[in-house]
């Protein structure tokens, strides 16, 4: 996980880079210790299959939840990743 992550660092210089995609994207940089905040947006919808976010992942993770906004159709979730 060296490529796409060091490209981005490098075009923001000291701005923040975000990452959008799905689970498994997530846990790639998470397991490469590459997420400092996590923004999960949960919608109650039935797909029938998925893949689930944490799973796999070290059971050490540190997360400290930093902010909920939550409305009857959708939760707004911020979490702080933190060194296991």
């Amino acid at each position: 996980m060296d490529g796409a992550p060091t490209q981005a660092r490098h075009a923001a210089g000291d701005k923040d880079v975000q990452l959008s995609g799905g689970a498994n994207t997530v846990r790639q940089f998470i397991d490469a210790r590459l997420l400092d905040e996590l923004q999960t947006h949960l919608a109650p919808l039935i797909l029938g299959s998925g893949v689930r976010l944490f799973d796999g992942v070290s059971p050490g993770l540190g997360r400290e939840p930093t902010r909920v906004v939550d409305y009857p159709q959708v939760a707004h979730l911020t979490d702080r990743i933190t060194p296991s």
